[in-house]
């Protein structure tokens, strides 16, 4: 139970601090995330970026229309499918990327201080089991199933 409780507050604490901080580039409620992702992965089709995220894709649609009208993000028609919108950081949104890849950076490191190579090694291994077994529960009630507890 503690566990949970203890990633849910770093969780928290950091996506605070990068939402005040990202306010000097026009940037709000987690809206970062999605520019990363998009700049690290141009092309992407909405429904991937909120699978990659986690989140619904209500919300997605939310941000990713937020962050085309702030002029971060374009939409274009896939090739082989104009229902299909890919999508791609305009050149403010690439400008913006390296601002939030240094806030990253600044996070992961004070979040480990203290730790060796090795143990920030393990820590990241643990994590990703951990979001793995969760990823599971995630898809199975996305699909609008209940889990039983």
């Amino acid at each position: 139970m503690e566990l949970l409780r203890e990633i849910g507050m770093i969780a928290r604490s950091l996506d605070s601090l990068s939402n005040i901080e990202f306010k000097e580039v026009d940037l709000s409620k987690g809206q970062y995330l999605y520019l990363a992702r998009i700049c690290e992965q141009p092309g992407m089709i909405q429904e991937k970026l909120a699978e990659r995220i986690k989140v619904d894709r209500t919300t997605a649609a939310r941000a990713i229309m937020k962050l085309e009208e702030k002029g971060l993000i374009e939409k274009r028609d896939a090739e082989d499918n104009r229902k299909i919108k890919m999508l791609f950081p305009t050149e403010k949104g690439l400008e913006v990327y390296p601002f939030i890849m240094r806030e990253h950076a600044h996070s992961n490191s004070v979040a480990l201080h203290g730790f060796s190579e090795d143990e920030a090694d393990i820590l990241l291994r643990l994590i990703r089991r951990v979001r793995k077994n969760v990823e599971k529960d995630w898809e199975y009630v996305k699909k609008g199933n209940k889990r039983s507890y």
